[in-house]
This record gives C-alpha cells, sequence and structure tokens, in this order.
C-alpha cells in the first residue's frame, strides 16, 4: 500500500525529519532500495551504505540522520520500527468468509461465517474456529480443536484432536500440533504405548514454524504461553510448559516434561533433557546441550566452534588423554603434598 511519511511516522512512533508529503510502498535494504521504497540502519557500521542508498526515506537512530541524504524517521530501535512499518505497508490480505467446496466439514463444526476454510481441509466433530480464522488448503482440524479470532493456518497444519490455538496465531506449512507424545512403557523386550491423553494449548500470538511439532501432553496438557515463537523444524515433547515471549530457533529439541520461563531465547540446534526446570530470562547459544536446570537468567553455551580439521584433529588426539592426565596429575599433586609434608618433618 502507499503512504506518505507524515502518516507513517505517526502510525509507528517515529519523529520524522524531511519531506513528509513523500510517499512510500513498500520496503526494502539500503544497498538494493529504489524510488518508493522504505529502508533501515539498524548497525552503525554500515553508514556507508546511507550516503549511496535510492530508498525514499530511511529509519535509524538519531546518531546516524547526519549521514543520510534523504528524509529519515528517528527511531530508539529502528529494527522494531521498520517491523512496525513493514506490517503496514504490506499488510496481510484480508480473510474472506466462506468453504470451499472441496473442503469436508462435519455438521456439528462450528465455523464464524467471517472465517474461510480452504480447499481439501478436514474439520471433524465439534471443531470450533473464531472470526477472521484463515485456515489453508490441505489442513486437517481433529475433533473439538479450537482456534481464536484472527488466527491463520497457512497450508497444511494438523491439529489433532482437542487442541486449542489462541487468538491471531500463524502456523506455518506442515505444523502439526497435539499428536500423541513420545511414551511407551518397557515390558520386557517390547515397548508398550502409553495412552497419550492430555492436550496442546498455544496461547495468543503464538508462532509455529513449518514442519514443527507439539506433542500433547501425556495426563496434563502441554502448554505454549502467550507471544511464543517457535521456528522451523522444532520438536517439543509432552508436557512441556513454555513461558510467555520465549523465542526458539530452529532445529531445537525439547524433551518432555521440561518447564521453560518466560522471555527466554533458545538458539539454533539445541537439544534440551526432560524434566529440567529452566528460569525466567534464560539464554542458551546455538547447539546448547543442556542436560540440568538453569534457573538463574544469564546467557549459557556449549558445544565447540568450528576450526581448521588439522586443529581439531589434534584437539579430539588430546581429548583421548584427558582421562589419563587427570590421573597423572593427581598422582604428582600427592606426591607433592608428601615432599611437603616430609621436607616439615625434617625441618622439625
Amino acid at each position: 500500500m502507499e503512504i506518505n511519511l507524515n502518516e507513517l511516522a505517526a502510525r509507528v512512533g517515529a519523529r520524522l525529519c524531511g519531506d513528509g508529503g513523500v510517499v512510500v510502498s513498500s520496503v526494502a535494504q539500503l544497498t538494493q532500495a529504489r524510488a518508493g521504497t522504505l529502508s533501515f540502519l539498524g548497525d552503525s557500521k554500515y553508514r556507508s551504505h546511507l550516503v549511496e542508498t535510492k530508498a525514499s526515506a530511511v529509519i535509524l537512530r538519531e546518531a546516524d540522520a547526519d549521514q543520510c541524504p534523504v528524509p529519515v524517521l528517528i527511531s530508539e530501535n529502528p529494527y522494531l520500527t521498520f517491523a512496525e512499518a513493514a506490517r503496514i505497508l504490506h499488510p496481510q490480505p484480508p480473510v474472506v468468509g466462506g468453504v470451499h467446496p472441496s473442503a469436508v466439514v462435519d455438521p456439528s463444526a462450528d465455523i464464524d461465517p467471517t472465517a474461510w476454510i480452504g480447499p481439501l481441509t478436514v474439520i471433524e466433530a465439534g471443531a470450533r474456529i473464531g472470526a477472521r480464522v484463515f485456515v489453508g488448503p490441505g489442513c486437517i482440524l481433529g475433533a473439538g480443536v479450537e482456534i481464536g479470532d484472527d488466527s491463520r493456518l497457512v497450508a497444511r497444519v494438523t491439529l489433532c484432536a482437542g487442541t486449542l490455538v489462541g487468538q491471531r496465531a500463524m502456523l506455518q506449512p506442515g505444523s502439526v500440533i497435539g499428536r500423541d507424545g513420545f511414551g511407551f512403557a518397557r515390558d520386557g523386550e517390547r515397548w508398550v504405548r502409553i495412552p497419550q491423553i492430555g492436550r496442546v494449548v498455544l496461547g495468543d500470538d503464538v508462532e509455529v514454524g513449518a514442519n514443527s511439532c507439539v506433542d500433547r501432553g501425556a495426563i496434563e496438557d502441554t502448554l505454549v504461553g502467550n507471544g511464543v515463537k517457535l521456528d522451523n523444524h522444532i520438536q517439543i515433547g509432552h508436557n512441556v510448559e513454555i513461558g510467555d515471549n520465549t523465542a526458539m530457533a530452529a532445529n531445537t529439541g525439547i524433551s518432555g516434561s521440561t518447564r521453560i520461563g518466560r522471555n527466554c531465547t533458545i538458539a539454533g540446534a539445541v537439544g534440551m533433557a526432560g524434566h529440567l526446570e529452566i528460569g525466567d530470562d534464560v539464554h542458551f547459544t546455538g547447539m546448547a546441550m543442556v542436560t540440568r536446570s538453569f534457573t538463574e537468567p544469564g546467557t549459557y553455551s556449549s558445544g565447540i566452534p568450528a576450526m581448521p580439521s588439522g586443529a581439531w584433529r589434534r584437539n579430539v588426539a588430546r581429548f583421548r588423554q584427558l582421562d589419563d592426565l587427570a590421573r597423572r596429575l593427581k598422582q604428582l599433586e600427592v606426591s607433592l603434598e608428601t615432599m611437603k609434608d616430609t621436607q616439615g618433618q625434617e625441618e622439625s
């Protein structure tokens, strides 16, 4: 959509410096921008790109404004302001209510007339779908599923029986919410499945990435709090609880019954054992292996960064020697203490 800078600045809460009559209609990177686009500068180390940008306006901090040859929107958090502006310039298309002729909908399902049910979607008995919900093609909504207002299932989303989804959720293609948790009891040499009778409850403003899976609880529910953001290819085990506004990057796995606090960030490929307690404001860097609880706020890391192959092979060889080196060090410490004791006795 098109909007002039005066109106845009008012809507995003930024201070305009320059011609407020300039019109922008889309967003772009500084180096790729052209006339009619809005860009941003989030990191001052890229200030050199400002003087060359072809954007019609740029969102930036006040300290960078003197380098910009075009109108600016000044913000203390340019990245956030840019996100808000992008939502204005590139809004989601409005949901037009209706049910595609190829959809299969149980007569007992309660669907708000403003919701859209896409082609080849299946909606089972007792499902309830709120106002302006978009259910894309190929979705499956099991018995008793509930979806809050303004939520969006992009395509091929599966909500298993009893799943509850809050308002304004965004579920990306291939996500599966509410499948049976991985629960088995040992009977000699064979595994016996334990019935999983809990549900998954997603709060408001939750986003789940493509091909991510959230398992239903074994007895109690799996709980995902308000504002939680899950990236692609994430596995959330049964009875996990995730606090409000926690974000989790791709290829992460959370084992069953772990509780994660509010406002945490979990970077890519983190593996987390089960039955752990993770406090509020805890942050794990990429590929961390989390095998114990962390209740205090802070940033935690594990894993080994990449290095030249030759150095890696030498280090692996040394890793294999660590136990022997530790034993030898212990022996040396004992010998040193014995020598000190002998020397002290001789001096006395």
